[in-house]
């Protein structure tokens, strides 16, 4: 799903290079998700002490977060080289044979979007996991038959948003499954300035508090603030970035200081003045915003919800008080909701 929005987790197409400039390249650079990358080195300093191959290795959690950064970390960390791919791609189980096969010993294979992945090549990758076999039938009707072929060692790292999603016996095959959270603001404030510092750009801390505090929990976001302040730095401000700086360039490109651009508004503003703060069904919202409702659930909610301006309901989402508050409205009295009879 393409967003554009310039506060979107999601990568955009002119994201991968960049990205790729800024990708931590091992354990000891990537910045937050303490807890994941204790146990992470603690599972890869065994393998590695040992000659085995990894436990295959599920990353879930929001878009941005750093699943693919901490893909090629672990390859990095292993010693060993890492393909990677993504669920959509592969249409027919004999595209996921030719990659298997065509992995050496210990090395990693990278799937991203693994709950996207056909049913049948789903069932392909269950024996691969389990004990490094493919089983194939070759041939059909009466003459079919089943052919085993073996495989090299390896681990699959597999990374996904929507971990719901996934089949319990693909799940049960992964011997580490971790999830990725939002970022801290000190942490985000960490990962700005080590980009900054990369691309040559002049910084101080406070402009990157400005930037850390804009960036909804997300690094790929952070970064992408921060290259459009460093355009904005070094056509209206001598390239440097200050706090006023990075405060003037997220007011052009309308990111206020919780990271919420128009999109954000217009759906909160929307529950709380059609929908009287709610609850209102997905669905009505979507209708109400133009928007999908798949969008919805998996782009713009998770965040809203993470800072405590919505709640899911079993009616609906309601605005919290604290986005009342952020718009400077009066909370209805009886809570959201209340106003609701009077509206319809």
């Amino acid at each position: 799903m393409n967003d554009p929005r310039l506060v979107s987790a999601r990568a955009g197409d002119d994201d991968a290079g960049f990205d790729q400039s800024l990708r931590p390249r091992a354990l000891d650079e990537y910045v937050g998700q303490p807890q994941v990358i204790a146990n992470l080195r603690v599972a890869i300093e065994a393998a590695k002490s040992r000659g085995e191959a990894l436990d295959h290795v599920l990353l879930f959690g929001p878009p941005g977060v750093g699943k693919t950064s901490l893909a090629h970390v672990i390859a990095t960390e292993l010693g060993v080289t890492i393909k990677a791919t993504a669920g959509p791609i592969i249409e027919r189980a004999g595209d996921l044979a030719a990659l298997l096969t065509a992995l050496d010993t210990r090395e990693v294979i990278f799937i991203d979007e693994i709950h996207r992945l056909d049913a049948k090549v789903e069932e392909i990758l269950y024996p691969a996991l389990e004990d490094s076999t493919l089983d194939l039938m070759i041939g059909t009707g009466p003459g079919a038959r089943s052919m085993k072929i073996p495989l090299k060692p390896f681990t699959l790292v597999a990374a996904t948003t929507r971990a719901g999603l996934l089949t319990a016996p693909l799940r049960g095959r992964f011997g580490i499954v971790h999830r990725l959270d939002f970022y801290s603001e000190a942490d985000l404030h960490r990962i700005v300035t080590r980009s900054a510092r990369i691309l040559g750009v002049p910084m101080d801390a406070e402009g990157a508090t400005v930037i850390a505090r804009r960036s909804r929990g997300t690094p790929r976001i952070a970064n992408r603030l921060l290259r459009r302040v460093r355009d904005f730095a070094q056509v209206r401000a001598g390239g440097v970035i200050t706090a006023a700086v990075a405060r003037d360039a997220c007011a052009l490109l309308e990111v206020d200081e919780h990271g919420f651009d128009e999109v954000d508004r217009k759906l909160l503003l929307t529950i709380i003045d059609k929908f009287g703060g709610g609850p209102v069904g997905v669905g009505a919202l979507a209708a109400a915003i133009s928007e999908e409702t798949d969008a919805i659930e998996d782009i713009y909610e998770p965040y809203l919800l993470q800072i405590g301006f919505i709640d899911r309901t079993p009616r609906g989402r309601v605005a919290t008080r604290r986005a009342y508050e952020h718009f400077a409205r009066a909370m209805p009295e009886g809570g959201p909701g209340a106003n609701q009879k009077k509206l319809f």
